[in-house]
């Protein structure tokens, strides 16, 4: 309702039905939610309703668009038909459409057959889910997951299980602090503020090599209080692409080992970086075979292109099985109140497949596929601004770089005029992402990256 409202009416009968529509029947009514008040007034032929009570929501403010997901909204309004969406990290076919895995779609197809029901699961999740998540994180012969050392919960995508470990930290660790990269995954921030669990950053990307800052990512969590929770991307670092050695990986895990630190693994790409489910899962296992307790949050929205699903996990790696009942127990308790249990869709999906031989093998076919054509996206991205580029910069960073995205080193303004003049809808940080881009379009980008980059400051 505006804050005035006027309706003219007839002296009579007409009078009556312009009070009932204006003024609903004479009473406070509401409207898109909100509780108003109607003062009446008659001026001869003319009824005029005025609004005098405030909303109650008069003090809730805009929210920001989404940095990421405002970068589709802001896509799909373009009409220019050279733009490119390279903001979301949603796998795109060469023709730059969605996949659907043909892993998934047979998947799919023997749960109809079997004529499976839609009851609830179990807070935890489904049962076979579980399992096949955790032996495929840690390996099915890993001596932890033997002795019961492992609390797994099935949860809502990365998102809903980083969420559910950021509420177990709150509740249990209440005066610890979670150190984050700089930078990060633009959530990360979002989920342990909203779980009121402070953070701050350690070093990780170096704009002067477009590289890992490997000696201050050490110093920072070597400077970090003891017992500090350390938020570590198992693979395919998001948004940078740049990823530890191994032998790099050894030394981060005696600088948390030393100050007693709890490494906590976001593990959104195993198998999606390098095509291999094990050497993703390398980082994991390092700190796991130290016999650390560990963190993990896993999903599924990208291996197995589940997006929509919202199929993930959270583990935790303890040090003793009783420790691990206790912990899977208030994991349980927590995740009650917050959304009660999970779906069963995609839990059925994941479970059907890595439980199936025939399709395992089917989709780890299916994963090196998607992860090359990325590879191949990379190179080709590569080859053309180093040919087109006549000013001797070295863009070897983009292929040191692993997983869907890149980061290009293009700074705010740089990225504004990415989107304003060339119509490539890309994170204001300058992370671009290659799963959507295609072989035939990487000399376009590379116009628009090489503009930008020397002719904007």
């Amino acid at each position: 309702m505006a804050s005035a409202a006027f309706a003219l009416t007839s002296p009579a009968a007409s009078a009556v039905a312009a009070r009932s529509k204006v003024l609903g029947g004479g009473k406070s009514q509401g409207r898109n939610g909100c509780r108003v008040g109607i003062t009446r007034k008659n001026f001869g032929h003319v009824m005029m309703a005025l609004a005098v009570d405030v909303s109650r929501f008069e003090g809730v403010p805009m929210a920001p668009p989404d940095p990421i997901l405002g970068v589709s909204e802001a896509f799909k309004a373009d009409k220019n038909d050279l733009k490119l969406n390279l903001g979301v990290g949603a796998y795109r076919t060469e023709e730059l459409q969605p996949y659907v895995l043909n892993v998934v779609k047979k998947a799919e197809n023997l749960m109809l057959e079997k004529g499976e029901n839609k009851e609830y699961l179990p807070i935890e999740g489904l049962a076979a889910f579980n399992k096949a998540t955790a032996e495929l994180l840690l390996g099915a012969d890993n001596p932890v997951i033997k002795q019961g050392l492992v609390a797994t919960l099935q949860s809502l995508s990365g998102t809903g299980s980083l969420r559910l470990a950021a509420a177990f930290i709150q509740r249990y660790f209440p005066e610890a602090k979670v150190l984050i990269s700089s930078p990060t995954w633009g959530n990360h921030k979002n989920i342990f503020n909203d779980a009121r669990v402070p953070w701050s950053e350690y070093r990780y990307y170096d704009p002067k090599t477009v590289g890992l800052d490997f000696e201050g990512m050490i110093a920072d969590i070597e400077a970090a209080p003891e017992g500090s929770f350390v938020l570590l991307h198992g693979c395919a670092h998001n948004p940078t692409g740049i990823d530890p050695s191994p032998e790099q990986w050894e030394k981060i895990a005696d600088a948390i080992q030393e100050k007693k630190h709890m490494p906590f693994f976001d593990v959104a790409y195993q198998g999606f970086a390098s095509g291999s489910l094990d050497e993703d899962a390398s980082s994991v296992r390092l700190f796991v075979k130290r016999g650390m307790e560990v963190f993990v949050a896993q999903s599924y929205s990208k291996n197995l292109g589940l997006y929509a699903e919202r199929i993930g996990a959270i583990n935790v790696v303890c040090s003793a099985p009783e420790v691990a009942d206790r912990v899977k127990s208030q994991l349980k308790r927590l995740a009650r109140p917050m959304y009660s249990n999970p779906p069963i869709h995609g839990a059925r999906i994941v479970a059907n497949i890595v439980g199936d031989p025939t399709m395992f093998g089917e989709w780890k076919q299916e994963m090196e596929q998607m992860a090359g054509r990325i590879k191949n996206v990379r190179q080709k991205l590569y080859d053309s601004l180093s040919a087109k580029d006549k000013s001797g910069k070295d863009w070897s960073f983009i292929l040191r770089q692993i997983g869907m995205f890149s980061y290009t080193g293009l700074n705010k303004a740089q990225s504004d005029n990415m989107t304003d003049k060339w119509h490539v809808y890309m994170t204001k940080d300058g992370r671009i992402s290659l799963a959507g881009l295609s072989l035939a379009k990487c000399d376009y980008l590379a116009d628009a990256i090489i503009d930008s980059f020397h002719n904007v400051s």
